[in-house]
């Protein structure tokens, strides 16, 4: 999937002579906690509830003016101007990536230096669920294979000829290195025919246990 299947493309913006004091009452109005800022369309920096807060003095200082003087300065003074960024044709998995690696809550979407969208870490997460498949009617179904060609197709033709849609797929290293895990989000309330057909054909079910079929 493309980041500008779930950009959000409306986005709320400061320009660099934005006041502290606004740039605050936007992310509160709007309820977000990032504002890209632009010039003429073009991103040139970027600011956080959290660089807000870092630059508002403490409530345990005497002088109410010193409070006011910072309100009143420009989020220019602030902004971060280095802005890790992402392309609407780029993947969601890359974009995850970066706010992984870098710890950012969020991505100004640009093409060029033209701001046309932002993606924050909410919408990631909203987006791998549904990936995931786990926003729908579904269960958990787990399998040890052999790290070979042909054993995904294999474990499928079980839910094929089961006749149970899988809404997704993960594979991950089994618990030996010649193993591969396969998880499916199998769209059945009921895995214990899917689970017995597969234990007969001789695959290894690892979840669900025979102690419980639970989606």
């Amino acid at each position: 999937m493309r980041i500008e299947n779930i950009m959000r493309k409306r986005v709320v913006t400061a320009t660099p002579s934005t006041t502290i004091g606004e740039a605050l009452q936007l992310l509160k109005e709007n309820r977000i906690r990032h504002l890209p800022v632009v010039e003429q369309e073009r991103l040139v920096g970027i600011i956080s509830d959290r660089d807000l807060g870092e630059a508002l003095p403490s409530v345990l200082l005497p002088r109410e003016d010193d409070g006011l003087a910072i309100l009143n300065q420009p989020v220019s003074a602030i902004m971060k101007r280095q802005v890790l960024t992402a392309h609407p044709l780029d993947f969601i998995e890359d974009a995850a990536m970066q706010i992984y690696e870098h710890k950012v809550g969020s991505l100004p979407v640009v093409e060029g230096n033209r701001l046309v969208g932002i993606i924050t870490e909410s919408d990631l997460f909203t987006s791998l669920i549904e990936l995931f498949g786990v926003n729908k009617p579904s269960c958990h179904i787990e399998v040890e294979v052999d790290d070979r060609v042909g054993m995904l197709a294999e474990v499928s033709q079980v839910f094929r000829e089961a006749q149970v849609n899988v809404s997704s797929i993960v594979v991950f290293p089994g618990s030996q290195p010649a193993k591969k895990c396969l998880v499916f989000r199998a769209q059945t309330i009921d895995p214990r025919p899917l689970v017995q057909k597969l234990r007969t054909q001789g695959f290894t079910v690892i979840a669900p246990g025979e102690g419980g079929m639970h989606p």
